[in-house]
C-alpha cells in the first residue's frame, strides 16, 4: 500500500505539473475521510503520510477550548483542563491526538484521493491564471477566435480562454472561428467557475498599443504615442510627438507608402486613423486635432476647460464631421470641450456675453455705456480685474486719464466690499440640514447658498436639476460639479434599490 501511495503521488505530480506536497495533502485528506466514515461518528480525523516511504498514521483529534466555554461539538472539542490530562503542555486552540486504526489505501480511498487531487489541481490552475494575468490588465494580447457563445466570442490565448463580450467588439466586424485577433485585457473577472479573462477591441488603448508595436521609433522612445480617441470601426485619432527634432512623428507612424498606419487599420476592421501632431500649446493641439478642417481663430476659456473654435462657413460641416464625429474625437483626444462656430455666431455670443458684463459695469461702477464698452474691449470682465489690475496697466488705456483710472479702481473696490457684506448678511439666515452639510464633496458656503434657495437637505438636492444649481446667484458651480453633487445626493436612492450608480455610469459610458 505504501508503494502505491508513492507511485500515485509521483505519477500525478508529473502528469498534472502539481507540487508533490499538494498531492500528499489530497491523499491524506482522502484517507482521513475514509477513516472517519468507518467510525460512523462525527469526529475529526487527521492523517499523516511519511513522504519518504509512504507509510501513514491516522489520528482522532479534539480541539482544546476554554474551560467555561460550551462544547458546541462534543465529539471534536475538549475543555483545556481535560486536554492537559492527555498533554500537560497543550495550549488553548491546540489539539489532543489519539491514534486510530487507519483504513487500507484501497480503491475507494484512491478514488477519493483522485477527486480531491483534481479539485486541488483546478484550484492551482485558477490561481495560476489570476497570478499571471492580473498584472497584465491593460496589456494587448494576441489570440485565435475559438467559438461563438451567446453573442460573445471565446478567444484562445494559447491554452487559456478569454471572452470578448458583444459590447466590446467592433461593430459589423464579423469574426469567425480561426481568425487571429489582438485585443486589450480589460479585466480578470471572478466567477463561480474561476477567473475569467475579459478582452476589449473597442478601447482607445488598443490603437495606442498597435502603433507602439508597429512603429520601432516608439519602442526606442524617439517618438511618443500619447493619446487616442475612437469611434470603433469607423474612425480614430491619435496624438504623437517627437523627442528628436530630426524625426517627423506623423511620418514615422504613417510609414513608407502608409504601410504602418494601414497595418493598424487592417487589424481594427478598416478603421480610418488620423495621426495628429501633439503640441504643448493647447490651442495649437486643438487646431491639429480638428484637421483636415481649417481654423480661423480660437477663444480659450481655461476655467471651463473649453475653446470656441471659429471657422469659415465653408469649413463648418468638415470641422464638425458626420454626426459630430470629428469634433467629438478631437474633444476626447485633447481633453478640451470644443465648440465649433462661424464668425457670425462668435460675434453674437461675444455680444451677448459683453452685454451682461457691460450692464454689470454700468450698474456697479455707476458709469455710462461708452466707458463700460472700453473696459470690455481692453479685456476687463469682472470687478476684481478693475480693482486689482496694476494701476500702470490700466493707465495705458488711451481713453483713460489718471483721475478716471483712480476713480474706477475705487468704485470697483467699494462695490466688492458691498457685495461681500451683502453675501455675509444673506448667508446668516441660511440653515442647511446636517446631512447636506456633511455630504461628500459639499462645503459650508455651497450648502448655505443652496439653503437660501430652498435646497436644505440631501433629499432636496437629489430632487434638484443641474440647471437649478447653475442659476443660483452667487454660487459659482461648473456643470460637472453640479451634476456630481446631485448624483452624490441621489446615492441613497440607488442603494435602496440595490443599484450600483458607479456601475450604471460605466455601462452608459460603454454604450455611448
Amino acid at each position: 500500500m505504501a508503494s502505491e501511495i508513492l507511485m500515485m503521488a509521483e505519477v500525478l505530480s508529473t502528469e498534472k505539473a502539481v507540487d508533490k506536497n499538494i498531492i500528499f495533502e489530497a491523499i491524506e485528506a482522502a484517507l482521513a475521510t475514509a477513516t472517519r466514515k468507518r467510525h460512523r461518528e462525527d469526529i475529526e480525523v487527521h492523517c499523516d503520510i511519511d513522504q519518504s516511504d509512504g507509510t501513514y498514521v491516522a489520528f482522532r483529534v479534539w480541539e482544546a477550548i476554554e474551560d467555561d466555554a460550551e462544547l458546541e461539538f462534543p465529539t471534536k472539542q475538549m475543555c483545556l483542563s481535560a486536554a492537559r490530562e492527555h498533554d500537560p503542555e497543550i495550549e488553548l486552540g491546540g489539539f489532543v491526538r489519539e491514534e486510530l486504526e487507519a483504513v487500507p489505501f484501497g480503491r475507494i480511498a484512491a478514488q477519493a484521493a483522485k477527486q480531491v487531487i483534481m479539485q486541488k489541481i483546478r484550484e492551482a490552475e485558477r490561481n495560476k491564471i489570476s497570478e499571471e494575468f492580473e498584472p497584465r490588465v491593460g496589456e494587448m494580447l494576441s489570440g485565435v477566435v475559438k467559438r461563438m457563445e451567446r453573442g460573445d466570442v471565446i478567444v484562445d490565448l494559447g491554452g487559456v480562454e478569454a471572452v470578448l463580450p458583444r459590447n466590446k467588439m467592433i461593430q459589423r466586424e464579423g469574426l469567425r472561428p480561426g481568425d487571429r485577433i489582438r485585443a486589450v485585457l480589460d479585466e480578470v473577472r471572478v466567477v463561480t467557475r474561476g477567473p475569467q479573462l475579459v478582452v476589449n477591441r473597442v478601447t482607445p488603448e488598443l490603437v495606442l498599443a498597435l502603433f507602439r508595436t508597429e512603429v520601432p521609433e516608439a519602442s526606442e522612445n524617439i517618438i511618443e504615442i500619447i493619446s487616442a480617441a475612437r469611434d470603433p470601426g469607423l474612425r480614430a485619432k491619435i496624438a504623437v510627438k517627437s523627442n528628436d527634432s530630426k524625426v517627423d512623428p506623423v511620418g514615422a507612424c504613417v510609414g513608407i507608402r502608409g504601410s504602418r498606419v494601414q497595418s493598424v487599420s487592417n487589424e481594427i476592421n478598416g478603421e480610418r486613423v488620423d495621426i495628429i501632431k501633439w503640441s504643448e500649446d493647447p490651442a495649437q493641439f486643438v487646431i491639429n486635432a480638428l484637421a483636415p478642417a481649417e481654423v480661423e481663430s480660437i477663444m480659450v476659456d481655461e476655467d471651463k476647460g473649453a475653446m470656441d473654435v471659429i471657422v469659415d462657413e465653408t469649413q463648418l460641416s468638415l470641422s464638425i464631421g458626420r454626426g459630430g464625429q470629428n469634433v467629438r474625437l478631437a474633444t476626447e483626444l485633447t481633453g478640451w470641450e470644443i465648440n465649433i462656430m462661424t464668425d457670425e455666431q462668435a460675434n453674437e455670443k461675444l455680444e451677448e456675453e459683453s452685454s451682461g458684463v457691460r450692464e454689470m459695469f454700468m450698474k456697479k461702477l455707476d458709469i455710462d455705456a461708452d466707458v463700460a464698452t472700453i473696459l470690455i474691449q481692453e479685456g476687463f470682465s469682472s470687478l476684481e480685474e478693475v480693482a486689482y489690475v496694476p494701476r500702470e496697466e490700466m493707465a495705458e488705456v488711451e481713453e483713460f486719464d489718471e483721475n478716471l483710472v483712480d476713480e474706477l479702481r475705487k468704485r470697483a473696490d467699494d462695490a466688492l466690499v458691498t457685495l461681500a457684506i451683502q453675501k455675509e448678511e444673506l448667508l446668516k439666515g441660511a440653515d442647511p440640514a446636517d446631512d447636506l452639510l456633511e455630504m461628500d464633496g459639499m462645503d459650508e458656503n455651497t450648502a448655505k447658498f443652496m439653503a437660501i434657495n430652498n435646497i436644505k437637505t440631501m433629499e432636496d438636492l437629489a430632487e434638484a436639476a443641474t440647471d437649478e444649481l447653475l442659476e443660483i446667484e452667487g454660487l459659482s458651480l461648473t456643470e460637472e460639479r453640479a451634476q456630481e453633487l446631485i448624483m452624490t445626493a441621489r446615492r441613497p436612492w440607488f442603494e435602496e434599490m440595490g443599484i450600483d450608480p458607479d456601475a450604471e455610469d460605466e455601462s452608459e459610458s460603454a454604450e455611448g
